[in-house]
């Protein structure tokens, strides 16, 4: 392997920072939409007035380098009819504050080139803060700060203002020191006026906000035009803290209440340690810095001295109290500029003069690591290292607070960050579990008047997302009633002279985490297929993960494609398509206009299969049972396509030449289909039925020749009449792909997009029913593509153009209304023939097949499908944006003349935009002439919502959220067709028919939550996960677990003995109730675990426990040599290691242990078969050619099994601390040490001897390390603790190597996250290649990222490097951050040689896929190749690591 890609395929998901403003949106868009929102005051239910959950902020977060800006939506209560028939859902979804359910929904998703390092939301400051936005500032490594606003004209995130403080101007900041603990630390003034971001330590860099409206005339015009302003950086200045006798800076935060912004800053005046405390404790001060922005002065207006050493985080207190919180380990101070006052958290608090004695929570608790934020002007909500949440209650009297008030609240999640969101709502996010949205509401009572809310042990957990994902389906309400309403509790009430205050809680949304990965095993699914090969056997394996931590510990099971519970499977040879129908009998007029619950739960009655020259037709009751010779459907020829018809009272059925309208069995009426000016001409082959889009009433039919035919239905007769749009019919412009969308919904989503002002208000509805149709039967549209690439929407049936867009094909990011100039285009086709490759590329791009839908959900927009003939997807997702391209000219033409209002001009929707969103499908294949649709959209498979993807690599794409997640279904290879079922035996379930000719009627796996990057179940197991392996003759998973557990302290003490020198640790200074307290230690145990058939929870089939301070290190199955049986053993190898402290000599443990044999019993006997003492930690162990190799302490010993111990044949005794991982190939081993990088061993039988061949000479903090093979090179990766990795190779002839002793650098790369285990994993072979021996690695790193490093031929390396570098300047940047520089070796300020630049990085060369044609083509054109050689390698790529 000379050459290598890095791909990144499951993002970061464990939330680092997390911010709330109002991004996009204003504060007063949100205030003036409540009154209408909450109409139901006025019921006699409610006697006092609903307080409302207010205007909400948008969350934003960021994991690793992804960042994302969601919405929150409220679902005010409203008693609906499903309530009034099942009473138990009322309670089940807890109602608080008026308000039924909370859910984040994603506005965009970006993933940055660096790791965003913190976050702050800088508020729209001066008189117009609520009109204004706010803007999100973000900072990262070393010294580069970005300010984003949110523009409504791209639905996106822009670039306002960017800040680097780097490179040779800037070197003085620095002073000399090259590393620095921490990246840049932002904070913003609470009014918005300036923000300040401390960089290397010492340097505050101001950025000073533009004062927008500040009494300028001019400046008002931007509100008042409809455009919206967001908070921007003028300019900005650095103070040196140094100059102010600063050393340490430790946190500082903006004060509320004052006229200047002013600053507090939490520094260390001089260091002090561990040893030194009980003489040196009070080491910190605060001191208070007036900003003035325009005279750029500082002068310091108050100071706080004698602070305790532990402290370490500031909270700014809020108007109208001021101050400033200091958080520190063991207490918690208030100061402000004239009052201050402490509490003590536990019996380690001391004052600074130990004189006077702190007040005491009534608590005992350790506040280090916490995060907190307000949840009233009075209260702060804390989260502690243990995910407890704490109420702290300023008691105060006017602006002077007298004490502080602690309170217990409920256990949580482990937060690694904590966000207000509005005043009822707040964010946790959590690297070590999943991150909650929780409501929360404020009662100035005890809690006792919440009467269901008494469990006061109730943890809030997100763990429950099938409460979350059933909620979808009204029949699955049943099975999860009550798991809600636990979650919701009240706290304990302050018990202060002040008006009570109690809270009570609900979890109202969670986003799932798999972070951080510890450590992987890879094995076989449950269902897996023994026989299967190629890409489909990739299905069968999935990926267990030990992930969190604490209670939040959890193994994650991760499945990159979806595998079907199948319930019956038939062979069908030559299926070209099935439809199911449904069939209502003749049921009134007026039942069926009112959209009850009954629709979902209505069961399908026929599937009809299309054949290559024949129909079937299929009861679908208790058994599928064929009826094809009773029924009056079409079978003598194959369908094209079938669907219902008149609310379900009629079915249609399209084949060829003609239709029928059947009413259950019977046909109603028959259509032919002849030339379309010839009357029952149906004898004239001239053209068929290519593709058919039905929506209820109207069938839109495209034939053969491109021309295309509407079926008009008239519900009252339950008749159809053919129609040819007249707009069509003069224009020579061949139609390539149709479709009807239908904008379902009481308010129907595009005619808000539309400018007339009468059509968006409620008018347009009114007109809409007085035709008695049913109310909420919403508009249709009719989407056409032509051969040329343009676009055109319809309104139908009368056919006027809404919105029209030229080059849609080509795949711009934003499409928007604009004529179409199709005459010039056909001409300049005509005339140029030279441009053959042009051409090419144009008949490629055509636009094979079009789909438009909108889900339901109360804010859904609607997206757009189009699939190109080479292959590609196209999905774009409509949004609003009112221009200010005074579009009032054409509506003052309408009013004068209302005849115009049907003039296609006035009645188009200039508002309606489409922006274009990735879809990792990975899949492209050229579609054939006569291709069937691979698009089937679906509303409820298992009570999830999307479209199904048939063809060559089919794939499942689900809508969660407001965003399209792709999952691959790559278990049966290609598919022919698809169709939703629901019936008796299989509930929402699907059909599918393999191109192999079997169809199989199948169930969505449940257990798995969707709404992740790969479907993903977690095993909540209560404790931390550290190593797991995988046992695949029983399909057993052995994993280290550890959990806390309190002791008595002289119990902790007597077991930091020295066994050797056995001398007593002296307790004289330790009095007799210390000996009594208790002390929490780490127990170990190691847990095998069996994966649960159904797909429920494992089962735990044996623990094997851990002596008192002994540390299981390393768990691994491992095949031994039985020297007396000359057999092959297969054992569990298990090294520990005792930590009892710095003076006791470290010892560790072996232990061998054998699976028992008996099948039947369900007990899996696992009996420790073999255990020694050694000196030294046992960290790693591996098994190598039948012998084990243990890594103890600083030996690496290689034993041999004789069936009852182990006998030491070989050691190395090189200097490595401590073995980090060991990996075997053949006879080759790498070690990777902590501190010392890597080693390359040797070992030869001959002579029993294991010889250093190589090792890497610089010092390296190593992680992760594996041998990549790529044919019949052998390289050696490794990973480290600055987030790189680095691949060696070994090259005894060349000079540089010294002969032999060190390795050479083969390429360098920056991951951007700790990588913690790589996997290696035979490549797939793309079909029709030969077999290759390559290998690439997995890996997974601590955010909960996963991603592969795959070895590339030069050819390809070279053709993508190219085009690489292409990209870093062709495609704009978020943020305006630069790749390359992200991905450069970090070296932490050691000097170093830079190794050779051979990966490329396939996070940059997806933006490839999402440049519009023209600029794929002349980049293409640029580096020498052409865009199908560039798809064709990065879809081998894909293809070659789809491994799950």
């Amino acid at each position: 392997m000379s050459f290598a890609a890095f791909k990144m395929m499951h993002w970061a998901t464990g939330v680092e920072n997390c911010a709330s403003g109002y991004i996009t949106h204003c504060l007063s868009d949100t205030a003036m939409q409540i009154p209408m929102v909450s109409g139901d005051d006025l019921e006699a239910e409610w006697p006092a007035p609903k307080r409302g959950i207010g205007a909400v902020p948008d969350v934003i977060i960021t994991a690793g380098n992804i960042l994302e800006v969601y919405v929150v939506r409220v679902q005010e209560e409203e008693i609906s009819s499903q309530e009034l028939r099942n009473p138990k859902l009322a309670k089940r979804v807890g109602v608080m504050d008026g308000v039924s359910g909370v859910s984040l929904e994603l506005v965009c998703h970006y993933r940055l080139h660096g790791n965003v390092e913190s976050i702050a939301v800088l508020p729209m400051g001066g008189g117009n803060s609520s009109k204004g936005r706010d803007s999100i500032v973000l900072t990262f490594r070393d010294a580069k700060i970005s300010v984003l606003e949110f523009d409504d004209s791209i639905h996106g995130l822009r670039m306002n203002s960017m800040h680097c403080f780097e490179g040779s101007d800037w070197l003085h900041l620095k002073r000399g020191r090259e590393s620095f603990p921490r990246g840049p630390l932002v904070k913003v003034d609470p009014q918005g006026r300036c923000g300040g971001v401390l960089v290397y330590g010492l340097q505050m860099i101001i950025l000073k906000a533009s004062q927008v409206g500040s009494g300028l005339v001019g400046d008002d015009d931007a509100f008042s035009a409809g455009g919206t302003v967001s908070a921007r950086v003028e300019s900005s200045y650095i103070i040196n803290l140094r100059d102010l006798e600063m050393k340490h800076v430790k946190d500082f935060v903006f004060l509320h209440g004052y006229i200047e912004p002013v600053i507090v800053i939490l520094q260390e005046e001089e260091h002090t340690w561990a040893g030194r405390v009980s003489w040196k404790h009070h080491t910190c001060m605060l001191s208070a810095l007036s900003i003035n922005t325009t005279l750029k002065q500082h002068p310091v207006i108050w100071s706080a001295i004698n602070l305790p050493h532990d402290a370490y985080k500031l909270l700014a207190v809020p108007s109208p109290i001021g101050g400033v919180l200091v958080l520190c380990a063991n207490t918690i101070h208030y100061h402000s500029q004239s009052a201050s006052c402490a509490l003590a958290l536990n019996n380690f608090a001391s004052s600074a003069d130990s004189s006077q004695e702190l007040p005491a929570s009534n608590f005992n608790v350790e506040l280090d690591a916490a995060h907190g934020t307000w949840i009233s002007n009075d209260v702060a909500l804390l989260s502690t290292k243990s995910g407890e949440l704490l109420l702290l209650t300023l008691i105060y009297d006017g602006r002077a607070v007298q004490r502080l008030d602690l309170s217990k609240s409920k256990a949580s999640v482990l937060a690694s960050d904590i966000t207000s969101v509005g005043n009822s709502l707040f964010f946790l996010g959590s690297r070590l579990g999943d991150s909650l949205l929780v409501q929360f509401s404020c009662s100035s009572g005890p809690a006792a008047s919440l009467p269901e809310l008494r469990d006061e042990d109730e943890d809030i957990e997100g763990e429950d997302h099938q409460a979350k994902r059933l909620r979808l389906s009204s029949d699955a309400i049943q099975d999860t009633y009550g798991n809600e309403e636990l979650s919701m509790f009240g706290s304990t009430p302050n018990n202060s002279n002040s008006a009570q205050k109690s809270f009570s809680f609900a979890v109202r949304d969670s986003l799932v985490n798999v972070g951080p990965v510890k450590d992987f095993a890879y094995g076989l699914r449950i269902n897996a297929d023994a026989s299967a090969t190629g890409i489909s056997k990739q299905s069968n394996y999935e990926l267990v993960c030990c992930s969190g931590h604490g209670k939040n510990g959890a193994l994650c099971v991760l499945r990159q494609s979806i595998r079907p519970e199948v319930i019956t499977e038939v062979e069908l040879p030559g299926c070209k398509g099935i439809w199911t129908v449904y069939h209502k009998n003749s049921r009134g007029h007026n039942v069926d206009s009112s959209k009850t619950a009954a629709d979902e739960a209505e069961y399908h009655a026929y599937l009809i299969i299309s054949l290559e020259a024949r129909t079937m037709v299929l009861e679908t009751a208790d058994l599928l049972s064929e009826v094809t010779e009773s029924v009056d459907y079409y079978v003598q020829g194959r369908t094209i396509a079938a669907g219902n018809l008149f609310g379900r009272r009629r079915v249609i059925q399209v084949f060829e030449h003609g239709a029928r309208i059947l009413d259950g069995t019977f046909k109603k009426q028959e259509i032919s289909f002849g030339a379309p000016n010839s009357e029952a001409n149906s004898g004239s082959e001239s053209s068929t039925v290519s593709s058919v889009s039905i929506a209820d009433p109207y069938v839109l039919l495209r034939m053969t020749d491109d021309s295309i035919r509407l079926l008009v239905g008239d519900p009252s007769t339950c008749s159809v009449s053919i129609s040819s749009p007249s707009v069509l019919e003069g224009s020579k412009r061949k139609v390539s792909a149709c479709t009807l969308y239908h904008d379902k919904g009481a308010e129907p989503w595009l005619r808000k997009a539309s400018t007339d002002a009468w059509l968006s208000s409620g008018v347009g509805e009114a007109v809409d029913s007085a035709d008695g149709g049913p109310h909420d039967q919403g508009d249709i549209y009719c989407v056409l593509c032509y051969e040329s690439g343009a676009l055109e929407i319809f309104d139908v049936p009368s056919f006027n153009c809404v919105f029209s867009v030229d080059k849609f094909a080509s795949g711009r990011s934003h499409l928007y209304d604009m004529p179409i100039h199709e005459l010039d285009y056909e001409l300049n086709e005509n005339s140029e023939d030279n441009a053959s490759a042009r051409n090419e590329g144009i008949t490629k791009t055509k636009v094979v097949e079009l789909a438009m839908q909108r889900w339901s959900g109360h804010h859904t927009r609607p997206f757009l499908f189009a699939v190109l003939a080479d292959g590609t997807i196209l999905c774009y997702h409509a949004y609003l944006f009112e221009g200010a391209d005074g579009t009032k000219a054409e509506n003052s033409v309408s009013l004068e003349n209302p005849a115009a209002l049907s003039s296609s001009s006035s009645s188009k929707l200039r508002n309606l935009k489409f922006c274009r969103i990735p879809l990792d499908t990975s899949s492209r294949e050229e579609t054939s002439n006569v291709a069937a649709q691979r698009i089937t959209m679906f509303k409820n498979i298992s009570g999830h919502q999307g479209f199904f993807l048939s063809g060559s690599r089919p794939g499942w794409c689900m809508l969660f959220r407001e965003r399209l997640r792709f999952h691959p279904q790559l278990c049966d290879g290609p598919i022919a067709a698809f169709t939703v079922l629901h019936n008796v035996n299989c509930n929402h379930g699907f059909i599918y028919v393999t191109s192999q000719g079997i169809l199989k009627i199948c169930q969505l796996p449940s257990a798995s939550i969707y709404d992740n990057y790969w479907p993903v179940q977690k095993i909540p197991l209560k404790a931390t996960p550290h190593q797991v392996t995988y046992y695949a003759e029983k399909n057993l998973y052995p994993l280290i677990v550890s959990y806390p557990v309190n002791k008595p302290l002289n119990q902790v003490l007597s077991s930091l003995v020295d066994q050797e020198a056995g001398q007593q640790i002296d307790n004289h200074n330790l009095s007799s109730d210390d000996l009594q307290r208790t002390y929490t230690v780490e127990e170990f145990e190691i847990r095998i675990l069996e994966p649960e058939r159904s797909g429920g929870p494992w089962e735990t089939r044996a623990t094997i426990p851990m002596q008192s301070s002994e540390h299981a290190l390393t768990v691994r199955v491992v095949t031994l040599l039985n020297a007396s049986t000359a057999e092959n053993e297969t054992l569990l190898a298990v090294g520990t290691a005792y930590v009892q402290g710095e003076d006791v000599a470290a010892r560790g443990r072996v232990l061998l242990f054998s699976f028992g044999r008996n099948g039947d019993n369900l007990v899996c006997l696992v009996t420790e078969v073999y255990s020694k003492e050694l000196k030294g930690a046992i960290s790693a162990v591996a098994s190598i050619q039948g012998h084990l190799l243990i890594s103890s302490g600083p030996k690496v010993i290689l034993h041999k099994w004789n069936g009852t111990e182990l006998i030491g044949v070989a050691f190395f005794d090189a200097p490595p601390l401590y073995v980090v991982s060991m990996n075997v190939v053949k006879s080759f081993i790498l070690l990777c040490d902590v501190h010392k990088s890597i080693y390359f061993l040797g070992w030869k039988e001959q002579g029993s001897q294991l010889s250093l061949l190589a090792k890497d000479f610089g010092s390296l903090d190593c992680f992760a390390s594996e041998f990549l093979i790529d044919g019949s090179t052998l390289s050696l990766t490794v990973s480290d603790e600055q987030k790189n990795v680095q691949i060696f190779y070994f090259a005894p002839n060349k000079s540089e190597s010294w002969k032999g002793q060190k390795l050479l650098s083969r390429a360098e790369f920056h991951v951007g996250a700790h990588v913690t285990k790589f996997l290696r994993l035979q490549m797939v072979a793309s079909s029709g290649a030969e077999k290759t021996n390559r290998f690439a690695l997995l890996f997974g790193t601590l955010d909960g990222s996963f991603g592969c490093i795959a070895p590339l031929d030069e050819l390809t390396f070279r053709r993508l490097q190219s085009l690489q570098k292409k990209l870093v300047d062709a495609v704009p940047h978020v943020a305006g951050l630069n790749p390359r520089s992200f991905r450069q070796f970090r070296s932490s300020g050691k000097a170093r040689r830079s190794g050779p630049d051979s990966i490329i990085d396939c996070e940059l060369l997806c933006h490839y896929e999402m440049l519009p044609l023209e600029e794929q083509l002349e980049l293409a054109h640029q580096i020498g190749t052409t865009r199908s050689q560039i798809f064709t390698n990065l879809v081998d790529l894909s293809v070659g690591t789809s491994f799950l």
